[in-house]
């Protein structure tokens, strides 16, 4: 289970030192793409393959924006021996990933914050919203 918040910089050539503690359990490769809420999400393999199978087996009709929104952007990332993975200019672009990032566990995947969007985003997830996201779920 991905969990935690690790702050790092990212270089100048989109290098971004990806949390130890996560790699084991990501794998020796895995997917990065444009994620919800302006951030991107990392997905294990086995993951990401499990997100495929459910929009294969959907109607593509349906589907079609999701998967251009998920494909589309999607990359490999096998990171290097000091454990930086690199992301492209458009998913750097799209969380506006400059220099602070901050990566969380969110269980089964990991995202890749803005860290001044992520500490935004933190404020918005008040007691409220969260006790009617887990009524909702029937927690």
């Amino acid at each position: 289970m991905l969990m935690g918040e690790y702050n790092y910089a990212i270089d100048e050539k989109g290098r971004l030192n990806f949390p130890a503690k996560f790699r084991d359990q990501m794998g020796k490769e895995f997917v990065v793409t444009r994620w919800l809420d302006d951030c991107l999400v990392a997905f294990p393999e086995s993951e990401w393959q499990r997100i495929t199978e459910i929009l294969k087996g959907k109607s593509m009709v349906k589907t079609r924006d999701i998967q251009r929104f998920l494909f589309s952007a999607a990359e490999e990332a096998v990171p290097d021996k000091q454990g930086r993975i690199l992301l492209g200019p458009a998913l750097r672009a799209h969380a506006g990933l400059e220099k602070e990032v901050t990566v969380i566990g969110v269980g089964s995947y990991a995202e890749i914050w803005n860290t001044a969007a992520w500490q935004k985003k933190q404020q918005s997830l008040g007691s409220a919203e969260i006790e009617a996201a887990m009524e909702e779920l029937e927690f």
